[in-house]
């Protein structure tokens, strides 16, 4: 063995207390989310309010980026991709981006590998995409297309 290496680096494989401990904020994420998806199965958000109104619709009239996104989650959940792009498209395209940015973060966690860093154009095509999705999800004319779907 080379003096200053460590026999854990040069194996490739650490100790399992050592991937816990990286695993351990991951894999945290993912028990409140799995959690959150559950409570989301269970119950639905059809059921009128069954989560309270969005405040963005009570107080302003207007559907926000979020609306919605609670019954595209549980579309998404329970296999119905039409009924969740009807809820929410923006949520639909996000929601399985965010489970393979999770997938990505948590696998260079475990093996030890650099953090994951984003690069200095997507907050700003993040923030222009939200603002015209809203924008345009409130134009009279494209509702049908991008407003949320009206509780059955």
């Amino acid at each position: 063995m080379t003096p200053g290496r460590s026999p854990v680096l040069s194996t490739g494989t650490a100790p399992p207390s050592q991937v816990l401990r990286r695993g351990a904020v991951p894999f945290a994420v993912a028990a409140v989310a799995a959690a959150g998806a559950a409570v989301l199965v269970v119950r639905s958000p059809y059921t009128p309010l069954s989560y309270g109104l969005c405040p963005s619709v009570l107080l302003l009239g207007v559907s926000c980026p979020g609306c919605g996104g609670l019954r595209a989650t549980h579309d998404l959940l329970t296999g119905d991709l039409a009924g969740a792009w009807l809820a929410n498209p923006l949520w639909t395209l996000t929601a399985p981006l965010l489970v393979a940015v999770w997938g990505v973060w948590t696998a260079r966690r475990l093996r030890g590998g650099p953090p994951l860093t984003t690069p200095s154009w997507v907050p700003w095509t993040v923030l222009v995409v939200v603002v015209a999705f809203t924008v345009l999800r409130n134009v009279p004319a494209l509702v049908p297309y991008l407003g949320p779907a009206p509780l059955p």
